[in-house]
């Protein structure tokens, strides 16, 4: 497996570095073509079926392994204590509930894009035995359950809704019946958001799950989606309550320790979202005055020992670094020349995503997927 992904990084890299010019060609390694990110010229990096093979064996090899698992939940008597397939039968594997959730995601995205995968009918099945019917009432109750309101907040609740958001518009008949069998959880989650982002006074800034920005750029995906103008409306007044006043994001401070996410890039990325462009020139202008800099970089994170869960956390960082930068150049052209700086963040850490470690092979696939799908690169 750890020769394959090679492989598929070199192919993305060669990919990515087509489109430049002779002269940039000539006598430039491919590292360096790769990480020059001044080059408004940079294609985003690109995944093959080929490469989608590769992607695909993460979330398949775990979304039914439910041990080593993290379990965060609260018990109030001695009855409560179960295994992780008795609390949540669809979602118990890939070590916590919404690493397994993002990782059925991942499969429907690549099954999606890429119909003909080697293993399709396998992932089919897969998605098919967790995600029944009477699996998914099962999460419902737990859910329901009135200790258990802010169980995977706002992180898991987002990527649930990214799931519902694929399913919804996916048009196959698997798609379509895991898209029934999952909607009660989908309303749940949903009426999760519509009840507590009133309720949020301060965003949550930090660079790991529970970071508000990025909870609300999933929900606002899925709401877009699906026509949910409540949901859509009240995401546009919380974020400009929580964001419209700020002004120069410390991008300097970043990467805390642990960071999967970018505090600062994950506000941009949602704001990008909710307002119109003259109002996100504006903001945008004040909150990172360096980002639009045609001369932007940014230094990749660097993971000093994979084998230690939230030390690798920095492999997911330069991801979702890169699906910030991806977005903001596919919505507006003018920002290209951070096409250059994405790639340089996910091919450094592509070559990390397969080896002995479940610390990081349990989610980060997802995060590499969700990437290279915001440059539009998934074909």
């Amino acid at each position: 497996m750890k020769k394959q992904l090679l492989y598929f990084v070199a192919c993305v890299l060669l990919v990515a570095c087509k489109n430049q010019s002779a002269q940039d060609k000539q006598d430039t390694p491919v590292q360096e073509a790769t990480t020059n990110h001044s080059e408004a010229s940079a294609q985003p990096m690109r995944l093959s079926l080929e490469n989608a093979n590769v992607l695909a064996e993460l979330p398949l090899s775990c979304i039914q392994t439910e041990y080593p698992n993290m379990i965060h939940h609260r018990m109030n008597e001695k009855d409560e204590a179960k295994q992780p397939h008795e609390l949540y039968p669809a979602f118990h594997g890939c070590y916590d509930w919404h690493s397994s959730v993002h990782g059925h995601w991942s499969l429907v995205k690549l099954l999606k894009t890429y119909p003909e995968l080697e293993k399709a009918e396998t992932i089919r099945f897969a998605l098919q035995q967790n995600m029944t019917k009477e699996n998914i009432l099962q999460e419902v109750a737990y859910f329901e359950k009135e200790h258990h309101k802010s169980f995977e907040r706002t992180y898991g609740w987002a990527w649930l809704l990214k799931l519902s958001q694929e399913l919804y518009t996916w048009n196959d008949p698997t798609g379509k019946q895991l898209k029934e069998n999952l909607q009660p959880l989908t309303d749940v989650i949903r009426n999760n958001f519509i009840n507590f982002l009133p309720k949020l006074k301060y965003p949550v800034r930090v660079g790991e799950h529970t970071n508000t920005a990025f909870g609300l750029s999933l929900a606002w995906d899925y709401a877009q989606t699906v026509g949910d103008q409540e949901l859509s409306a009240l995401i546009v007044s919380r974020a400009k309550d929580f964001y419209w006043q700020d002004q120069n994001c410390p991008m300097s401070w970043e990467p805390s320790g642990y960071d999967f996410l970018s505090p600062c890039l994950e506000e941009m990325n949602l704001m990008r979202r909710v307002l119109d462009e003259k109002e996100f020139s504006q903001w945008v202008s004040t909150f990172l005055p360096a980002l639009v800099q045609p001369d932007y970089s940014l230094a990749v994170g660097e993971v000093a020992d994979r084998t230690d869960g939230k030390l690798v956390h920095l492999d997911g960082l330069n991801f979702s670094r890169a699906w910030s930068f991806y977005g903001l150049a596919k919505q507006y052209p003018q920002y290209s020349y951070l096409i250059g700086t994405a790639n340089k963040h996910v091919s450094h850490s592509l070559p990390n995503l397969v080896g002995d470690h479940y610390e990081g092979g349990h989610w980060l696939g997802t995060f590499a997927i969700y990437a290279l799908e915001e440059g539009f690169v998934l074909q």
